[in-house]
């Protein structure tokens, strides 16, 4: 681990009180270093709000600077900015498809395992691989179809007895694990390590196996509605827990901290729960202090971090010797703006074990090497029946031996393309969980036909992405992601209706605008000339129609001041869901809140993207672009979509 000097130094970085040089704006003079901060920040924020040009405003998209023009201004602007250059040519080199498709990726959540480049090379392999057959037609293998690098498999082993007995795992299952907790700055000493299908499943396994019946509250810290809290909080309410949410003042979203003090601090006797915490928003952008953590435990809560929404190395500027959570979830996708799929991890603090208790959840997984491309010959015909039969026969033997067999089991959806249930296995629970694997690919069946070993030679199965990450930097990735953030929310709120009263602004961002210290997301929402909100699902069509991917979300838990109470019902929106009230004779449930459109920065997003999505959506400032692009898809002869 790391020194207590360099653990005070990463725990001041996640505050963003070191590395302030890097910023490439003047230094301020000061006898202090917590004037100096405040200092680099205003400066920081001032110098931002010109890095367009001074006090420009655009109405129309045809009168606002070029590409070249608003990147030269942003970099005299901020000088040492070219000093991230090296981001630009792994981008380059690695992530090519990104410039070749001309597509901007600003959807993607979690840490990228591996580099386009890699999984071209597994392209090219399976080319040579069916070429090569001499009684099959050429053909090229789709990496959707064939699961370059892995596969996954589901297995029920319940998180209690993963904890408590382990399991057997393969090579590739341990160094993929080792690579995984050298980035999250975690020691094996400390934590044990488990593979979940995503970060649904990792919440859940925990809220089902949680002790809910003597530790009741579930106290949690979103802006935004998330389908892993989601399913965390269905689960945990069923099994008796009292279900609490920390509240953002309107509007700067802020947590409200005296009320959720008061929840921490609650003086009952069960009073005990999970706190479940995320460092960021990865909604807004909104970031939190790690200290709520520290209050959390020493109030007899148990904390769970989530660090889904944290970019690849900040990990880095936790501290985490100091503020270790009892768990902490996180996810990691194949290949960025290529392949979403992928898997999530729960880590489980060994000293805090114990509270785990038995349960029937499942969602644990197990990496399943892919096959080797080169290994696909003339017998991929027949394979399918060689499959279903050499299962059966592993299910026969495993009866006889055993004298039990074990049925199909529901398996959760997956991006990959999956076959039928084809391999059922129990595995005796002696030093090992109880188990079952259920694999989700017929291919993946032949364990004899795997790249697993270090001596195959394949370079694909390097974790690259994660290896490009290292080499930039938590100081190179923080400033440039800070620099482009910023940039994004200034050049938005740039945007004014030419003809409304007082230049009426076409976006609204929520949460922190121009601000140094926060994360590289953004939420917002368009309104036409007459302020009306254009619907966020509309603006992500039409974003997609343009080659840039956003995401939707929902903001909820805002609470109003008695200042600010006149605008809620202007504001919010209500939604309809099951499980609330009856109405009509149908029960349904309300929920209060604002649906945004969100973008979501990376270390391989560059300032062309950011500027891309400015100049969509300043194709709003056309009253009529809505209605165009409705004409303009029906005249393509193409299925009308709802816009």
């Amino acid at each position: 681990m790391h020194s207590p000097c360099a653990r005070e130094a990463s725990e001041a970085c996640f505050h963003n009180l070191c590395h302030l040089p890097f910023l490439g704006i003047p230094e301020p003079q000061s006898s202090t270093s917590t004037t100096t901060a405040a200092s680099y920040r205003h400066v920081f924020e001032v110098s931002m709000a010109s890095s367009i040009y001074p006090n420009s405003q655009f109405t129309s998209h045809e009168s606002f600077p070029s590409l070249q023009e608003s990147f030269s201004h942003f970099t005299k602007t901020f000088p040492l900015y070219s000093q991230t250059d090296q981001a630009d040519k792994i981008r380059e080199q690695e992530y090519y498809h990104l410039s070749l498709s001309n597509h901007v990726c600003l959807d993607y959540i979690g840490h990228g395992l591996f580099s386009y480049s890699q999984q071209g090379c597994y392209s090219q392999e399976a080319t040579v691989a069916s070429a090569s057959s001499s009684s099959l037609p050429s053909r090229r293998y789709s990496s959707s179809l064939e699961t370059p690098f892995f596969g996954i498999s589901y297995k029920a082993a319940n998180l209690h007895s993963q904890i408590q007995y382990g399991s057997h795992e393969s090579e590739l299952e341990y160094k993929i694990q080792k690579r995984i907790m050298a980035l999250m700055n975690l020691s094996e000493d400390d934590y044990t390590m488990v593979f979940t299908a995503n970060q649904s499943s990792a919440f859940k396994l925990l809220a089902d196996s949680y002790p809910f019946q003597s530790n009741h509250n579930l106290l949690t810290v979103y802006d935004h509605e998330n389908e892993a809290v989601k399913v965390m909080i269905e689960s945990s309410k069923n099994r008796g827990a009292q279900v609490m949410s920390a509240e953002f003042s309107w509007p700067s979203l802020r947590i409200h901290s005296g009320k959720l003090l008061e929840k921490v601090r609650r003086r009952r006797k069960n009073r005990r729960g999970l706190f479940v915490f995320p460092l960021q928003s990865r909604v807004t952008g909104a970031r939190y202090s790690y200290l709520w953590m520290n209050m959390a435990r020493e109030n007899g809560w148990h904390v769970l971090l989530d660090a889904c929404g944290l970019g690849p190395k900040d990990m880095e500027t936790l501290g985490l010797s100091l503020f270790k959570p009892d768990f902490l979830v996180c996810s990691f996708f194949k290949v960025f703006g290529e392949n979403p799929s992928g898997f999530g991890c729960l880590f489980v603090k060994k000293s805090s074990s114990s509270v785990i208790k038995d349960s029937a959840g499942t969602g644990l997984v197990r990496l399943v090497p892919a096959r080797r491309p080169s290994q696909i010959s003339e017998g991929s015909a027949n394979e399918d029946t060689e499959t279903e039969e050499k299962a059966k026969q592993e299910l026969h033997d495993d009866d006889s031996l055993q004298g039990s067999s074990s049925g199909p089991m529901s398996r959760q959806q997956t991006s990959e393309k999956t076959s039928e249930l084809e391999e059922i296995k129990e595995i005796s629970p002696k030093h090992k969980a109880p188990e079952i694997e259920v694999s989700v690919a017929s291919f993946e069946s032949s364990q004899s036909q795997i790249i697993a070993s270090s001596g195959s030679g394949y370079s694909y199965l390097e974790c690259r992405g994660l290896d490009h990450a290292d080499s930039l930097g938590l100081i190179l990735i923080s400033a440039r992601e800070r620099y482009l953030i910023n940039w994004l929310v200034n050049a938005l709120t740039s945007l004014r209706h030419p003809h409304s009263e007082n230049g009426h602004p076409l976006v609204r961002i929520y949460g922190p605008k121009i601000k140094f210290d926060r994360g590289p997301a953004v939420a917002f929402n368009v309104f036409d000339w007459k302020g009306e909100k254009v619907d966020p699902a509309i603006v992500q069509k039409l974003a997609d129609r343009n080659n840039v991917s956003l995401s939707c979300g929902f903001l909820h838990h805002i609470l109003f001041s008695d200042k600010y109470e006149h605008e809620r019902a202007r504001v919010l929106e209500t939604r309809t869901g099951e499980g609330g009230t009856v109405l009509n004779g149908k029960r349904v449930k309300l929920d209060s809140g604002i649906s945004v459109v969100t973008a979501a920065l990376g270390f391989l997003t560059n300032f062309e993207d950011v500027y891309k999505l400015w100049a969509f959506v300043s194709l709003f400032l056309d009253a009529d672009f809505v209605q165009k692009e409705r004409w303009r898809y029906t005249a393509l002869n193409q299925m009308t979509i709802e816009v």
